[in-house]
């Protein structure tokens, strides 16, 4: 059985994901899922709505190293490269997971900080005296 390699990206986060046939384990940074996320369930869900989507909660297991962001950038990059995975695994996920805008890269970063600026638009206060 072949292992597949998909990155997902979201912000300044980034997941490395390694996809094999298996019995539905996640392994993240060497924890497992509920350790990684602890009390975050919208994050879980967020992690799990690809394989949801395609019905392979249970048929794949999932080994990924994130780095970089908070962790819930690192949620939404392991949910796009868990995506990636599954359509180079079966193409006909495809079909599936494009109209829900899972394969889209999500291209928002933090706008730089210009210059004659407290922040990126937040100009000082006006001070007429």
């Amino acid at each position: 059985m072949a292992t597949i390699y998909a990155t997902g990206k979201r912000k300044s986060a980034v997941a490395k994901v390694w996809l094999t046939p298996g019995n539905g384990e996640m392994q993240i940074n060497g924890k497992t899922l509920d350790q990684w996320l602890g009390g975050h369930e919208t994050l879980k869900m967020k992690v799990r709505l690809p394989l949801e989507a395609t019905k392979q909660l249970d048929s794949v297991t999932i080994k990924a190293t994130t780095l970089g962001g908070g962790y819930s950038a690192q949620a939404d990059a392991m949910k796009h490269g868990i995506t990636k995975a599954l359509v180079e695994f079966e193409p006909s996920f495809r079909a599936i997971l494009k109209p829900m805008g899972l394969l889209t890269r999500d291209s928002r970063v933090v706008e730089r900080k210009k210059p004659g600026k407290k922040k990126a638009r937040r100009s000082p206060q006006f001070s007429k005296r």
